[in-house]
């Protein structure tokens, strides 16, 4: 499983949610009775998800996601999420922000590079074999 899967709250109505400050100290708790190692792991952000009634409070460290509805601050789930790892792979910040900086800049480069002469390799056969038939006629 790339992602946990996306559980439901009992509440859309925002209104009688708790508040978000609320949210994130049960998320905190939660993560860190369940996964003691975690403790000090700050949450990066919180993900409101109003037309399910819960909320997705995920962590710096490790990709850990904590679900947890609206208007009870139940916890819904508590799992790591890969679908965040693969990313910061593909995208290469997994080696940190310097060589993803770096290596994408030189990757960009590089594809514009290749496209220029690919199209030159393709389109210069084709002008000369023009230039050709205009010196015959």
């Amino acid at each position: 499983m790339i992602q946990p899967v996306t559980q439901r709250g009992a509440v859309t109505d925002l209104t009688q949610w708790k508040q978000l400050s609320d949210l994130s100290l049960l998320g905190k708790e939660a993560l860190y009775k369940k996964h003691p190692e975690q403790v000090g792991n700050a949450i990066d952000r919180i993900d409101v998800r109003p037309d399910k009634g819960m909320v997705k409070i995920l962590f710096e460290k490790n990709n850990w996601e904590v679900q947890l509805d609206g208007a009870s601050g139940a916890v819904l789930s508590i799992d790591v999420r890969y679908s965040d790892w693969i990313e910061s792979l593909h995208d290469g910040s997994i080696f940190g922000d310097i060589f993803k900086l770096t290596a994408m800049n030189f990757l960009g480069w590089g594809v514009i590079l290749l496209a220029i002469t690919g199209f030159w390799l393709w389109y210069g056969p084709r002008r000369l074999r023009g230039l050709r038939w205009k010196r015959k006629e």
